[in-house]
This record gives C-alpha cells, sequence and structure tokens, in this order.
C-alpha cells in the first residue's frame, strides 16, 4: 500500500512539473527557467547529501556526470521548456510518456537486434497516439505548434538515450547519479543563459513554481523514484510512466483551466498502451494462466 502511494506521488510530481514549466516558460525564457531548476535541484540534493552523509566524487566520474547530465535533464528539460511556451500541459505529459518508445527504438539500433511483435505493435499505437495529438493541436494551435510538438518528442527521445547510456554506464551510486548529473547539467545550460534571457519582471508565483519545479518536482522526487527503484525494482518503478499523464491532464485543467479534449485522451490511452507493450508492462496485467 506505501509503495502505491509512493508510485502515485511521483506521478503526480513528475506531471506537475509540466505544469509549473508551463507557466514560467514564457516570462523567464527556457535557458534561465532550465538553469533555475537543476540548480535548486542541485542544491537540494546537496542538503540532502550532507544527511545521508554521501560524499559525491564529481571530479573522478565527471565524464559519466557530463554525459548522462546532457541526455538525462538538461537537453530534455530545454526541449520541453520551449515547447510549453505554446503547448499545454497535458500535451507536454503525453509527449513525455513516449520516452520508453524510443528507448527501445534506441536500445534496438544501439544493439542491432530485432524488434518483437510485441514491441512493434506497442510502436505503432504509441505513434498512432503522436499522430491524433499532433494533427489536433496543429488544427487547434496552429502549424506554429508543429515545432514545438517535435522539440518535446526530440526531448523524449533524449531520455531514450539516456536509459540506453546507463545501461553500459560505469558503475555508480543511484543517488550519486542523481546528484552529480544536476550539478553537470548546471555547468551545461549556464552558457546559454545570457543568449536566452528573462523576458518579464520575475513575480512571487513564478519564483515559487520555480522552486517547487526545482527542490519538489525533479531534486526531491530523484529521491523518491530511486527509492521506489531500491523497493519495487526498475521495471515495477517504471509503471510510473503510465500515471503522468493523466496528472498532467488533471494539474492542466486544475490549475490553468485547460480542456480536457477527445483527443487528450484517446492520445493517452495509445500512448500508454503501447508503451505497456513496447516495456513488456502489459504482461504484469494478465492472469498467470494466460501467459
Amino acid at each position: 500500500m506505501v509503495n502505491i502511494l509512493s508510485l502515485f506521488t511521483l506521478a503526480a510530481l513528475w506531471g506537475g512539473s509540466f505544469l509549473f514549466v508551463r507557466i514560467a516558460a514564457n516570462p523567464l525564457g527556457p535557458a534561465v527557467l532550465i538553469e533555475t531548476r537543476v540548480a535548486f535541484a542541485a542544491l537540494t540534493l546537496l542538503v540532502v547529501s550532507f544527511f545521508l552523509k554521501k560524499s559525491l566524487k564529481f571530479i573522478s566520474n565527471i565524464k559519466h556526470f557530463l554525459t548522462l547530465g546532457l541526455f538525462n535533464s538538461a537537453l530534455p528539460f530545454l526541449l520541453f521548456a520551449y515547447s510549453a511556451q505554446v503547448l499545454n500541459v497535458s500535451t507536454l505529459a503525453i509527449l513525455n510518456s513516449t520516452a520508453p518508445i524510443w528507448g527501445a527504438i534506441i536500445g534496438a539500433v544501439w544493439t542491432r537486434t530485432w524488434l518483437t511483435k510485441e514491441v512493434v505493435f506497442g510502436l505503432v499505437l504509441g505513434m498512432i497516439g503522436v499522430s491524433v495529438l499532433v494533427g489536433w493541436e496543429a488544427i487547434n494551435i496552429g502549424d506554429e505548434a508543429i515545432i514545438p510538438m517535435i522539440a518535446a518528442l526530440m526531448g523524449a527521445f533524449s531520455y531514450g538515450i539516456a536509459t540506453n547510456y546507463a545501461k553500459n554506464a560505469p558503475s555508480v551510486e543511484p543517488f550519486n547519479n542523481a546528484h552529480g548529473s544536476m550539478w553537470a547539467s548546471v555547468i551545461l545550460v549556464l552558457p546559454l543563459v545570457p543568449f536566452i534571457p528573462v523576458r518579464e519582471t520575475i513575480s512571487s508565483d513564478i519564483m515559487l513554481s520555480v522552486f517547487a519545479l526545482g527542490a519538489v518536482c525533479t531534486g526531491l522526487a530523484y529521491l523518491l523514484y530511486f527509492r521506489l527503484i531500491n523497493e519495487l525494482g526498475a521495471s515495477s518503478a517504471l509503471s510510473v510512466t503510465f500515471l503522468i499523464p493523466a496528472f498532467g491532464i488533471l494539474w492542466g485543467y486544475l490549475f490553468l483551466g485547460e480542456t480536457v479534449g477527445i483527443n487528450a485522451i484517446i492520445g493517452t490511452i495509445l500512448v500508454v498502451t503501447g508503451t505497456m507493450f513496447v516495456t513488456g508492462f502489459y504482461r504484469k496485467l494478465l492472469p498467470s494462466k494466460l501467459m
């Protein structure tokens, strides 16, 4: 019961991250927003590391942390922040959930192995779901929605690269991976800040959103995620992926008054179902006699 509650809490936090990104992306601009996000996350994990008495050997693992920070934080965070200037919360959350699909495709190319029929079926469902979203948003928002949607998909693609890299990466404790990659992201994003400055006066609401995004939805959420991996295993912890779109839709509706269109519902069902087939998670939902 405790682990189920933790899964829903994590999904709520990560779904909420798209809400806060949507609120702050236009006033702050993508670079300042994400630099502040990863800085708050890194500082939060630094404080936690003192309490847990964990030392971070950053320099000795700097290449690893920079690689992980680039593909698992800096690049996808920037791409989603860029997309959030146009797209609504639910669309961002749904497109983010395609990360396991991209991970499967990248993994097949990486290892030069054939995809199973189940994985191919899942890929097709996922792509149809994305097409439903892309087509509707292009009609609803206009052609200016196309590039942001591609950027969001590339953010999910970046997560897929990070997942495959992590399988062959140097052996580093999960907490230190999160901690080190956040500081690496601070370094990677910082050079962009002078070129994409703040656009509006920063209000207390915006600063509160950025603090919640960095400290809670990124820093503390990572801690919760790695605890779930230790207690449930990586495959079970992955089930949080299927819950994030629901919370993204919910938070967008409750706090920003976003309408929940039939396209979002259909797209979510298709993408989440496709992801279940790609990851093999659907097998856990079937009775053992049918396996």
